[in-house]
């Protein structure tokens, strides 16, 4: 095995043991699931990265093929708006109707060179690091009356 097969391996080994989603997430994937609003995730991460990420949380209900995105399936990844861009398209919504939902600084470049308002998710990182974010939540408690 290569040093990457080694690593692969050993991340996707401590999902399956350790991984849980973000308290909160069900509920928000049930409500936007429930009144018909468009969601996708578009993630720097591998397909196969997402896939056991997901199956692991027990979130891969909430995302068929349709609705995930990888830095894999465009050029380049963020910060540029690329991957925000492609999964827009693919979901038939234009992009300044779209809402990201980061907690990276790079994601938050990303979504507002891609045109579209972006939520930073601040309880992972410091709200200071998601300049740029239209809003700013700390729990996905909040997701839905920011949408509303």
């Amino acid at each position: 095995m290569d040093f990457d097969e080694v690593f692969h391996a050993r991340v996707f080994s401590a999902f399956e043991r350790e991984l849980k989603p973000v308290a909160g997430a069900v509920e928000v994937l049930a409500e936007l699931a429930a009144d018909g609003v468009a969601y996708c995730l578009a993630s720097s991460g591998s397909h196969e990265r997402i896939r056991v990420g997901h199956r692991a949380a027990g979130l891969d209900k909430w995302f068929d093929e349709k609705r995930v995105f990888s830095s894999q399936d465009v050029g380049r990844g963020k910060p540029a708006p690329d991957l925000f861009l492609h999964a827009a398209e693919r979901m038939g919504v234009a992009p300044g109707r779209c809402v990201v939902v980061e907690d990276s600084p790079l994601g938050v470049q990303a979504a507002v060179a891609a045109g579209m308002d972006v939520y930073g998710f601040t309880a992972m990182t410091p709200a200071e690091r998601l300049s740029g974010a239209t809003e700013l939540f700390a729990d996905l408690k909040e997701l839905p009356s920011l949408l509303a």
